[in-house]
Order: C-alpha cells, then structure tokens, then sequence
C-alpha cells in the first residue's frame, strides 16, 4: 500500500546495528515485492526468521479442471459450498487463469497449530457473513461484514473467528492487489476524486511480541504445494516494523459511490486493480437523475475481460431470481445485459440497497470441479421470455 506505516521499535536509521537491552542484536528482515523495486518493510526480530528444523511436503491442492475454455454463461450458488471446515480445507477455488485464483470459503475455525503463509499469490479476504482479528507479525486488524482483507504475499497470519458463521469470498493473485492508479497523485495520495481516501483505510495495530522457543508450524503454499516448515522461533517475534508493505482492511461500506445524470459504465465502481484483473464494488446508490434515464445497465460485449458478479445483499436490480452469495460468470467474446424486464423496471427508481464485488479477469478462466457442485442448471437460457 503507497502509505508509509510503523509500529513497536525501530533504530534510528537502517541496515545498522539495533542493540537489545540485554546485549545482542535484533534481526533485521528486508521483506520486499519485484526483487528490491517494489513496496517493502523492513522488521526486527528477536531471533533469525530462518531457524528451521524440518521441511514436509504436506499436500497437492492444484485446481482440478472440469471445462478449460468457455463460451457458456453460467451461474453458481456459493451458498451451497460445506460449511464447518478448517480454513485451509475449507477454501474452495472456483475459476482460475494464469494471472489469478477466485474461490469461496466457509470455515468455522482456523487451527491454531499452525500459521498460514501463501507464498504464491497476495490474496484479498472479502467478508461476506463473521467476523474476529487478523492476526499478522505486523500487528492485529480486525475485521466485519462487508470488510476486505488485502495479504500480501508471503504474509504469515492467523484468523481468530468470533463464531463459526463464517463466508468468505477470496481472490488469490500472481501480482500485488493495489487502489487504482488514476486515483493516485505522483505521490501515492489519494486524489479529490477518487471514491475513497486514506482515512478509511485500516492498518495493522496492537502489535505483540512473542519472545518463544519451540516448534512453530507454518503451513506455507508454494506452487500449488502445501508445506510444512518448523521453525525454531515464534514467527511473531517482532520488536518493530516500518515501510510500505503489510495487510489493511477496507470496508465496502466506505467507497463512496459516483453517480452520474445518465447511466456510467462499470470502471466508475473500480475498488482494486491488479496486472491480470480487476475488481469493483457495487455499493447502496442513488441512481441516475436525467429525468429520462435508464438505471438498468446498457447491454455489453464483452470483448477483453470475463465478468465474474458476486451477490452479497439487496435487490440486484438488472438479473431476477438472485440469491445472496451467488455468482454469474459471462464470458468475454459475447454479450450480456440485463435480464428480461429489468430495464423496464428500473425506469423512475431513485436508489438501490443493492450490494456485490464484480471480478473482471483480462484472461479467460477455466472452471473447477469444485466449481461445477455449485452451478445452476441453464442459466444462459434464462433470457428467453417465450
């Protein structure tokens, strides 16, 4: 995140001795994206972050593939993914390219045995139903309904659920997930315009040292790889941190919709972009106020993306018979729009409760087997009217 952030002790300058109390010196980690070109943090252990005693190949969780190339609108009831897993077990991916995984979850617990590490994607949590912490070596955020999480890759962390009522929409991408660039000055400050500014954006906090010793499990994914490192050290045992490079929270109820007198297209709704994808919140509104103006979208080809719609609450007013966590998948190379009277019915409406993040990968996205348990039966004939 282009936001300079610091929490616990740091010495006064980098790469120079930072002296404990008790004699010694901290670790300093460079943790860094593109090489030594990107965001990074620098943090400071008690104790090297490399002491490990054992290395197991745990398990294979590459994507099983039911149909690699698509030209068929589909639809798929993410409501009815098992509920009561652990979160890794529990984590379901759905569509997948070369440029990201999309998926649902709906854990009801995270095993404490271990941390998580996922060191082949920076992953975006959004929150669909619970709540409970975030719990980073930078420090704890919490997080609600409605709520996305932003992990960078590499990030070691726990979830501490509230309950065992848990949905979870996740993203996980080959490039770092960052706000729009043309919201953004030279400087990384957010601009008059943009939909969101820095203040409603939350960091890490309440940091807390573990000064342990023993056998810490982190389960770290790599190429579609599960591994099991132990380390020697307790991987939250961290003095202090500075830079540009950790988790934050951002809540879909605080991007401040932009509304026009006639119908804007999609991009005005943009939350987050990526190199392959990018990703928009459609957010409670007031609609268009030419006195003639048609709400409903416009009908679209889509020619250079697939458009992915997650439904998460109120009355998506341009599709009928839509449930919460439901997703519509249309591809690029045809059209899509509305579905039969949604035009018609939105003609003279003032607002919308409606509420759903759109997913718009560049490349197209094969379909899992996970995936196809989901799906509504002949979903693309349910524009016909006779």
């Amino acid at each position: 995140m282009p936001r300079y952030h610091s929490l616990g002790k740091i010495p006064a300058k980098r790469h120079t001795v930072f002296s404990k109390p008790e004699g010694g010196m901290y670790q300093e980690e460079l943790f860094g994206t593109a090489g030594f070109a990107g965001m990074s943090s620098l943090i400071y252990h008690i104790n090297p972050p490399t002491v490990v005693s054992e290395i197991i190949r745990k398990k294979d969780v590459t994507p099983k593939i039911a149909i690699d190339k698509n030209m068929t609108a589909m639809s798929f009831q993410g409501f009815s993914i098992p509920k009561g897993e652990e979160y890794i077990d529990s984590r379901k991916v759905l569509f997948v390219n070369k440029d990201m995984k999309i998926g649902l979850a709906a854990p009801a617990y995270f095993n404490k045995d271990y941390f998580f590490r996922n060191s082949d994607a920076d992953e975006m949590l959004f929150i669909h139903e619970g709540s409970g912490t975030l719990q980073t070596m930078y420090g704890n955020i919490p997080f609600k309904y409605g709520d996305y999480l932003i992990i960078p890759r590499g990030t070691t962390y726990q979830i501490d659920f509230d309950t065992e009522d848990n949905r979870i929409l996740f993203v996980e991408s080959s490039s770092p997930i960052e706000s729009p660039k043309r919201y953004r000055n030279n400087y990384g400050q957010f601009l008059e315009h943009s939909p969101f500014c820095e203040r409603d954006f939350r960091l890490p906090q309440d940091l807390k040292t573990h000064d342990e010793k023993g056998n810490f499990k982190i389960i770290s994914k790599k190429q579609n790889i599960l591994w099991e490192y132990t380390y020697k050290n307790h991987p939250y045992d961290v003095i202090g941190w500075d830079g540009f490079n950790y988790p934050f929270a951002f809540s879909i109820f605080d991007f401040e919709p932009i509304t026009g007198r006639v119908h804007l297209p999609p991009p005005i709704h943009q939350q987050w972009e990526a190199a392959g994808f990018v990703i928009c919140s459609f957010v409670p509104r007031l609609y268009d106020y030419h006195p003639e103006a048609i709400p409903a979208p416009y009908h679209h080809s889509n020619i250079d993306s697939e458009e992915l719609l997650y439904y998460v609450d109120g009355d998506f007013m341009s599709r009928n018979d839509i449930k919460k966590g439901q997703i519509t998948l249309h591809p690029g190379g045809i059209p899509h729009g509305p579905h039969p009277g949604a035009i018609e019915r939105s003609v003279g409406k003032k607002e919308t409760e409606e509420l759903a993040v759109m997913i718009d990968p560049f490349a197209p996205v094969m379909i899992t087997e996970e995936a196809m348990k989901l799906q509504v039966d002949d979903y693309y004939k349910s524009w016909i009217t006779e």
